[in-house]
């Protein structure tokens, strides 16, 4: 009887070292960062059975065998969807043309995106939340064959109403409408009305990435569809980081203001990769082909349109995988004398904050400009974890005071500029599906630089000396979380 009181006492002790052991093994052998693999390691053991149902949840970037499938025939279908590639380029480029300067990052994105430079576009910046709305609801009602969106967040209320509205009289007079929304960054629009109007319309309605327990069997489910893409027409195309709210109506109990963004209207050759990488989203999530796609929504090839050469780069699990990563930082390693960078979320991983800090060491004037307030107790403490080592070799940090800042932008001194939905933090980087432009073009990089000057007026600096002095309950608490940025 004594031995069974033992055994019984011993028995869950027993079962968490050998779930221990063999978790252990399984993130030994994956070769996560070694960052990572520290930290779930720690967890497991530190943490009886909660820590290993925690990997077994999201410790690993599984996308499910079937997701997979489809991302490996969409990979190897890429190239001809976009139908273009460098050699078309090459008898163009001079020493002079201002993608050679940055011919390093541009070769990776065509080796980890499959993603060639494309000739010929057209962009236009907007910064203003009215103005993005009345073009983009302007171009849905002049659609005549199609309207293709696809967005994280969907809240209703404001002008993104009227979006809804547009898109409903478009498909009364017979445009084709499809919508891949994701599940979770807009369930609280899915539990809503506007759903079921839309679909009554007729308008074609997914939502990306489903979540439940279920899924859980299948595949990770806090990998997030975070892109942000219109496409009307096959011939312009949104893109930027908004999503469809508007800032009047969401989040406004979250203390932080609202949200500021911008958004890139296109025209010309990159309308082509950026259907393509939202046509590959919807072949994803439904199982239809890309060929039944186009014809079906009579899409053509967007004609040459402006003299600007840029990459679109979709990265996420299973599709180009760290391609975004390491064009910015071979970016910045090739940048000579500035570097801004706006973003809402700054938790880099040691390739990144190695970069930064190098290129203030050799003399780059590096600016990051962040917002002073966000929507994440865990992301915003630790991010401010990273600023002494950033303050202490001169990287500037600027605090934005006019809403939650959430422009994800780089400038790479006056000639390239990187825009679009990736934050820089390992989320973006790693578990959500994302896409970015990559400009090779001066006028669009003074734009941009105009812009990111408009945030730089509402911003105050963070004083390196005065940073040094905060108390040590907060860095204390900064330096904790930031032991858990690997798994943010």
């Amino acid at each position: 009887m004594a031995l069974s009181g033992l055994w019984a006492a011993l028995l869950p002790v027993v079962v968490h070292l050998l779930v221990g052991f063999g978790l252990a093994l399984r993130v030994i052998m994956r070769r996560p960062p070694t960052g990572v693999a520290l930290a779930w390691l720690v967890l497991i053991a530190a943490v009886p059975y909660l820590g290993a149902i925690a990997y077994l949840l999201v410790g690993e970037r599984r996308i499910g065998r079937e997701r997979s499938r489809r991302l490996r025939e969409l990979h190897r279908h890429f190239a001809s969807l976009l139908g273009t590639s460098r050699e078309s380029l090459a008898s163009q480029i001079g020493a002079d043309h201002p993608v050679s300067a940055w011919e390093p990052v541009s070769r990776l994105g065509e080796a980890l995106a499959v993603s060639p430079i494309v000739r010929g576009s057209q962009l236009h910046l907007f910064s203003e939340t009215d103005k993005i709305f009345a073009g983009l609801i302007g171009d849905i009602e002049a659609a005549q064959t199609s309207v293709l969106m696809e967005f994280y967040i969907w809240h209703a209320g404001g002008q993104a109403d009227q979006v809804l509205e547009a898109l409903i009289r478009a498909a009364g007079r017979g445009v084709r409408c499809k919508l891949l929304i994701d599940a979770l960054g807009a369930r609280p629009w899915w539990r809503g009305t506007q759903p079921a109007r839309l679909r009554a319309a007729g308008v074609e309605l997914r939502a990306a990435l489903p979540v439940g327990l279920l899924r859980t069997s299948v595949g990770r489910t806090d990998l997030r569809l975070h892109r942000k893409i219109v496409v009307i027409d096959s011939r312009l195309a949104w893109t930027g980081s908004m999503n469809l709210v508007d800032p009047r109506f969401f989040k406004q109990g979250a203390g932080v203001g609202q949200w500021v963004d911008a958004m890139a209207r296109v025209q010309g050759a990159a309308v082509v990769p950026l259907l393509a990488t939202l046509l590959g989203d919807w072949v994803v999530e439904t199982g239809e082909t890309p060929s039944e796609l186009i014809r079906d929504l009579r899409l053509s090839r967007a004609a040459e349109c402006g003299t600007a050469d840029l990459q679109v780069i979709p990265t996420g699990p299973g599709q180009s995988e760290d391609a975004l990563l390491q064009m910015i930082v071979a970016g910045i390693h090739a940048t000579r004398s500035e570097l801004v960078l706006t973003t809402p979320y700054l938790i880099p991983d040691d390739a990144l904050s190695q970069a930064l800090r190098g290129a203030a060491l050799r003399g780059v004037n590096v600016t990051v400009i962040l917002p002073a307030k966000v929507d994440s107790f865990l992301t915003r403490h630790a991010c401010r974890s990273y600023f002494d080592e950033l303050l202490a070799v001169g990287v500037k940090i600027r605090l934005y005071q006019g809403g939650l800042l959430h422009t994800k932008s780089i400038r790479f001194d006056r000639g390239l500029a990187m825009f679009g939905t990736v934050n820089l933090d390992r989320r973006s980087f790693w578990l959500n599906y994302e896409v970015a432009l990559f400009v090779y073009d001066d006028d669009f990089t003074c734009r941009l630089a105009q812009l990111q000057s408009a945030y730089l007026a509402d911003c105050t600096e963070l004083d390196p000396a005065a940073w040094g002095t905060r108390p040590f309950g907060q860095r204390l608490l900064q330096n904790t979380l930031r032991l858990a940025s690997p798994l943010l």
